[in-house]
């Protein structure tokens, strides 16, 4: 498939790529979009799960799986958690970049865009000495000059939009991003995230979402491509969804010829494959 669509292949003949990737939202989540929700504990105390109980829980199960994943952290989270953003990066996991404050970029308020995406890098430099390789907008929300921040700030990957089941390239006269593609059929948000003040659907049960990742994993072993599992701690860190988690790791270990691995390392690989192929040519 991948030879038939003039695509780039996979390290070491790989049918398709899987990674797995956790917004930490904590809070944030709530407060971007309801400032007076700092004076709501009930509502924020479920993104103070996400980083008291759900990182935890997570860390333990990838080291006992052996999974490197890539962590998207707002800057304001790292501020707040700074013992649980480096517990992360100590891990060995890929951090990436996710605004300051989770807020969600508006191509009316191009300065408030600029600034939340400086203050969010200049955070993870300043409590985690990282300087991250990718950028994961909140609410996966791009307006016209988000991928000229990326590459200004010399990121190689966005992992934004939703266009594509394979990576591609913006391509770029001062440097190509890869686009790592997301889709909400694998966000555990759509099936998990609740909110009594809205009219929402019930929460769905732990195994009739595994059953439909299950499926969308054996479609991309079938068809090729990248199989890229958005989750958030305050919500996949519940235990019957972390048993869900470790079902699925499992289920991805158990077939030939998917490599898992970070989003950076995933975007290096295009890079390469691609440059390797334009020589050839």
């Amino acid at each position: 498939m991948a030879a038939q669509d003039n695509r780039p292949a996979w390290p070491n003949g790989a049918r398709c790529a899987a990674l797995l990737t956790f917004d930490f939202d904590a809070e944030s989540l709530w407060l971007s979009r309801d400032p007076g929700a700092a004076e709501r504990p009930g509502i924020l105390s479920q993104g103070r799960y996400g980083a008291r109980v759900g990182v935890p829980r997570l860390l333990d199960l990838l080291a006992a799986q052996g999974i490197r994943a890539t962590f998207f952290i707002p800057g304001w989270v790292a501020e707040q958690y700074p013992d649980e953003a480096r517990a992360i990066r100590d891990a060995g996991h890929e951090i990436g970049h996710h605004g300051y404050c989770h807020e969600r970029a508006v191509p009316a308020d191009p300065e408030g865009e600029r600034e939340a995406f400086r203050r969010g890098l200049e955070a993870l430099e300043q409590v985690l000495g990282v300087r991250p390789l990718g950028y994961r907008s909140p609410g996966w929300d791009l307006t016209p000059i988000t991928l000229e921040l990326v590459r200004a700030a010399g990121m190689i990957y966005s992992s934004n939009l939703m266009d594509d089941a394979w990576p591609y390239l913006h391509r770029h006269p001062q440097g190509d991003v890869v686009e790592l593609p997301v889709q909400w059929l694998l966000d555990d948000a759509p099936f998990f995230l609740f909110n009594p003040h809205l009219a929402n659907r019930p929460m769905i049960p732990a195994e009739l979402v595994f059953r439909q990742w299950e499926e969308e994993l054996l479609g991309f072993h079938e068809l090729g491509g990248l199989f890229m599992l958005t989750m958030h701690p305050q919500l996949i860190g519940h235990p019957s969804r972390i048993r869900l988690l470790r079902r699925l790791i499992e289920r991805i270990t158990s077939l030939d010829g998917v490599w898992v691995t970070t989003c950076a390392e995933a975007a290096r690989a295009w890079l390469q494959a691609d440059s390797a192929g334009a020589a050839g040519r």
